[in-house]
């Protein structure tokens, strides 16, 4: 079932219709993205919240991206290990 919340970021509220499950990850994602911005904001020059608002977003997909690479070596690593554990069963059989 779903219902409203609101978020804050770069100042502004934002109304979205989350679920129960939901709520929890889009607060703290919208407060990622404020601490993000704050961060950013001592770091660089900017001239609007726009500019902090486009470099958080930059930062998130880097991140995200670098997590996605870990994922896919993890599983390729796993598939491995699970590959030499049918062989020596199999051996065994």
């Amino acid at each position: 079932m779903e219902f409203s919340i609101s978020v804050i970021i770069a100042d502004r509220p934002y109304k979205l219709k989350v679920t129960e499950a939901q709520e929890e990850r889009v607060r703290k994602a919208a407060k990622t993205i404020n601490h993000t911005m704050k961060e950013l904001s001592g770091a660089y020059h900017y001239r609007d919240k726009q500019d902090l608002l486009a470099m958080a977003a930059l930062t998130a997909a880097v991140e995200r991206t670098e997590h996605d690479g870990l994922a896919l070596e993890e599983q390729q690593e796993l598939l491995k290990i699970i590959g030499d554990l049918e062989n020596i069963l199999s051996e065994k059989a």
